[in-house]
């Protein structure tokens, strides 16, 4: 007898329905599973056995054919477990008529035959929600994240013993999501910038960065609070809206990083890879391409410390998801695209003791070493960089004294409402460009007009600081952003000025 369960697989972080074909005929007891099954989906033959015997039901001992169409694309994981023991199970008749219609399964069965969380549920309950199912089921541990997907019954198992009761018509309400706005809107992060002593100059160039969207490196010596600064980086920026909240879920639990208890994300993601990292690490990659520090980072910030100690072929993979905002990666038998809008924030000494140019200690580095540390950062990686600013030792009183600047909150509703007007200046533009840092060459055209005077300035800066286009570029950028925090509809010359002030460490660091 020929029965069939559909469930679902992933490509990335996109989902497609996969028909689970069980076939149980006349023959010598066997059982086999084609339809390029990697090693955990073969595996399964005996996670399936042994959980059907130990659910009390029992396993046919006929000829078992089991075919995960489409036949042409390569199967990975264990959440094909539950929909193939279903399969077996409905082949030898052991499950009348379905009540539930239309429906979907996905999980990974225990030998004890309980059905355990796997990674992906998100993106695969929408795929399967895409494609037109009325009803999933999935392991227990996994409901509260696959609730969040709208238009979609939502049916938690904790067994196969259970799945086989909600199939065979047992009366049960589908797991049903809490509303999320609330909680994006007061999102905690833990960390607030009145903690940070002192850095007034470096506070309002975050601010600047998180109003645009612009990248920053901070330079300064060890201790200077470069660290702390950046952790503080996401609590300034806007909330996520629930589609940037859903987008970075599914990162997450595609990498299977999305904690048990936690249906939705609601705070940007702040990661910080070790300088170590390879570039399959911080791009993505493997065999079956699963997301890097780039994309788990998207809609957040992506913090670099100690930037000169990454390896420059890593550093240098990093300029396509810089300029794109997302990243391809192919290869022999497929090719996947995952998401990098990130914010960038670097963080390096001024040379290899960390001293050079300190007010207190001597640096011990030879100018030959400084120019040959310096120069482990590429220019064209460096030209992608918005902003440049030192941070320097903090001053006896900042340190002993208390915190004094303004929270977090203050800073944040300055920087929404910067937002509010790019939303508005680009709100007939594809969804890739939502803030000023996004712009392309036309966008500049028509929203970073300036006038003699701007001009002047800008060419005084070029010929001092002897800028590359790209620089000249990022300069307009951030001054268009000053201009918006400052709710000016034109580009100042003090706008213009401040913004040719963020380049200013590129003569002196790596002129």
């Amino acid at each position: 007898m020929l029965a069939v369960i559909e469930s679902a697989a992933l490509h990335g972080i996109e989902s497609y329905i996969v028909r689970v074909e069980v076939d149980i005929s006349l023959g010598f007891s066997a059982f086999s599973i084609v339809g390029l099954p990697d090693a955990a989906v073969k595996e399964s033959i005996q996670r399936v056995r042994t959980a059907i015997t130990n659910s009390n039901f029992e396993f046919p001992l006929r000829r078992i054919v089991i075919n995960l169409a489409p036949a042409d694309t390569r199967k990975e994981g264990s959440a094909f477990d539950l929909p193939m023991a279903l399969g077996i199970l409905r082949g030898a008749e052991q499950i009348g008529d379905l009540h539930l219609p239309d429906f979907a399964a996905i999980g990974e069965l225990g030998l004890d035959g309980a059905v355990q969380s796997v990674a992906g549920v998100l993106p695969m309950v929408m795929g399967a929600r895409d494609a037109g199912k009325k009803a999933v089921l999935v392991p227990a541990p996994n409901a509260r994240e696959a609730a969040v997907v709208q238009g979609i019954d939502v049916y938690a198992v904790a067994s196969l013993h259970d799945a086989v009761e909600l199939l065979m018509g047992e009366p049960r309400e589908p797991v049903r999501a809490n509303p999320f706005a609330q909680e994006l809107e007061q999102a905690d992060y833990g960390v607030d910038f009145h903690d940070v002593k002192g850095q007034e100059q470096v506070k309002r160039a975050l601010e600047v960065a998180a109003a645009g969207g612009h990248n920053i490196l901070m330079v300064g010596p060890p201790g200077s609070g470069k660290t702390m600064l950046a952790r503080r980086l996401p609590t300034v920026l806007p909330p996520l809206n629930h589609e940037e909240a859903l987008a970075v879920t599914k990162l997450y639990s595609v990498s299977g990083l999305l904690p048990r208890d936690v249906a939705l994300l609601t705070t940007r993601p702040f990661r910080s890879p070790h300088h170590t990292v390879s570039n399959a690490g911080l791009v993505g990659g493997g065999s079956v391409p699963r997301p890097g520090e780039v994309s788990l980072a998207h809609h957040g910030v992506l913090f670099l410390d100690e930037l000169p100690e990454f390896g420059r072929d890593v550093l240098e993979v990093m300029r396509q998801p810089l300029e794109d905002g997302k990243l391809t990666i192919a290869r022999a038998a497929m090719a996947v695209e995952f998401p990098a809008r990130f914010q960038l924030v670097a963080a390096m000494n001024p040379c290899k003791c960390g001293y050079h140019g300190d007010a207190v200690r001597a640096c011990t580095c030879s100018s030959q070493e400084i120019r040959r540390y310096l120069m482990r950062i590429s220019g064209p990686l460096l030209d992608r960089i918005d902003l440049h600013i030192e941070v320097p030792r903090l001053k006896e009183d900042e340190l002993m004294g208390q915190p004094q600047g303004e929270t977090s909150g203050e800073v944040r509703n300055r920087v929404i409402q910067a937002r509010l007007v790019q939303q508005e200046r680009f709100h007939a533009l594809p969804p890739d460009v939502q803030v000023n840092a996004h712009m392309g060459s036309k966008q500049m055209r028509q929203h970073c007009k300036a006038n003699d005077e701007v001009r002047d300035l800008l060419r005084a800066a070029i010929q001092h600081l002897n800028l590359s286009a790209r620089a000249y570029d990022r300069i307009l950028k951030v001054a268009r952003t000053i201009a918006d925090l400052e709710g000016s509809e034109t580009i100042q010359v003090a706008h213009a000025a401040e913004a040719a002030q963020y380049r200013s460490m590129d003569r002196k660091l790596f002129g």
